[in-house]
């Protein structure tokens, strides 16, 4: 909750608005040659979630089970970031479009940091919390691409930890309606 309302008051007050405006001042004076790994690290949570289990250190929940939360909580981040995107129109620090706040892959990425928190914080809270600079990374990054601003990126974490949250919280919702009423099912899944 604190990180969206820092990024809704990013878009408001003026002064909020400076520390975006600087920092992308800054950025432009000093940031790095331009990458993409930004791109692909936003997933390298969720993906390491189901290296580790591959390798048998297993999460809180079965793959059936993760595969539903995950699944869940993406379809939330979407559901929330595409319409805000629409609604808000903020352009880019690069001027390709208005689609910049809130940060998509930072939502993504916190989103996948949160699934890999909340599967391993009973067993290890190191690799619980392993996720969470691949995440700080995709932001970065996206604020050093000039793809987005510091209050985009921070709206983005807050989304994408909160759709996690909900997603856990929906998930016995969601299996007793794809089990349905007193049957007993399975999933079998083939390569």
């Amino acid at each position: 909750a604190v990180f969206i309302t820092y990024g809704l008051l990013s878009l408001m007050v003026e002064d909020i608005k400076n520390i975006n405006n600087s920092t992308q001042f800054e950025v432009s004076e000093h940031a790095p040659k331009h990458i993409v790994y930004d791109n692909y690290t936003q997933y390298a949570p969720v993906a390491a979630v189901y290296a580790l289990n591959l390798f048998g250190v297993e999460g809180k929940h079965n793959l059936r089970d993760r595969t539903i939360i995950y699944a869940t909580s993406q379809l939330i981040t979407g559901a929330i970031i595409m319409p805000v995107k629409y609604l808000v129109k903020e352009e880019r620090p690069d001027k390709t479009n208005n689609l910049s706040f809130p940060s998509g892959h930072t939502a993504t990425a916190f989103s996948s940091a949160h699934f890999m928190f909340r599967e391993y914080e009973d067993k290890s809270l190191w690799l619980a919390l392993s996720g969470y600079p691949l995440a700080a990374f995709t932001g970065i990054y996206r604020i050093l691409n000039d793809k987005h601003w510091v209050g985009d990126v921070i709206t983005g974490a807050g989304i994408g930890i909160l759709s996690t949250e909900l997603a856990y919280w929906l998930f016995p919702k969601i299996d007793h309606l794809l089990k349905g009423k007193g049957q007993k099912t399975s999933t079998l899944v083939y390569p």
